[in-house]
């Protein structure tokens, strides 16, 4: 069973599918933290985001596994846990850009159903999850919030890093419109997507409005 959780940034889409995955004994497929590591792997590497050649040898040879533990799950790239460095700003900065590019959204892709091929129930989270990568998941669901919630959050989640609410707004607004207008996988409601707005939702009733729907 495939069941997928696309939205934008700060929609809780993370949170919730890795809860939501632990409730159901589900994998939980963190798709947007395999484009934070082909990110980060090219800024370590002096690649300019829009470099589509160079972009796609490092899709090409990059490795990425997730492994689970006591402290939930870590993403190794190229046997290296980089669970925190592939969240830091730099890299939120430039994914979009990264992710944008065809060839490096196809090795994504190809990888992304072979991870799921190997697991019977998955829960997948991400911008195309839904409309390109599994578009005959079992159930597809489309989180949304308000601008100024979903800014909050990320500062939260970002706590420490100097970040402010303010700017965060903007970087959020213009993430929407990057992903939105991409060519390539364009961050949309997937045909048959339920779609859950959580602006006034806490993470557990999120989930439990989720589950009720796939009873």
């Amino acid at each position: 069973m495939i069941i997928t959780l696309d939205g934008p940034a700060g929609s809780g889409k993370s949170t919730t599918a890795r809860m939501l995955a632990k409730r159901l004994a589900a994998v939980y497929l963190d798709t947007g933290a395999m484009y934070r590591s082909v990110t980060l792997v090219a800024l370590e590497n002096g690649v300019d985001a829009t470099d589509a050649k160079r972009l796609d040898d490092i899709s090409s040879k990059i490795s990425i596994n997730f492994i689970e533990d006591e402290n939930g799950q870590r993403v190794m790239v190229n046997g290296r846990d980089r669970t925190v460095e592939i969240r830091t700003p730099e890299v939120e900065k430039l994914v979009s850009t990264v992710s944008s590019h065809k060839v490096v959204r196809e090795k994504m892709v190809h990888l992304q159903r072979e991870i799921a091929s190997k697991h019977p129930k998955v829960v997948v989270e991400g911008r195309d999850t839904g409309s390109v990568v599994f578009p005959n998941a079992d159930h597809k669901f489309f989180l949304s919030a308000n601008t100024e919630v979903r800014a909050q959050r990320r500062v939260t989640q970002n706590s420490g890093s100097g970040i402010k609410t303010g700017n965060m707004v903007q970087e959020i607004m213009e993430r929407d419109e990057k992903d939105s207008t991409r060519q390539v996988s364009p961050l949309m409601v997937p045909q048959g997507a339920v779609e859950i707005d959580n602006t006034n939702l806490s993470l557990d009733e999120t989930i439990e409005r989720i589950i009720r729907l796939l009873a």
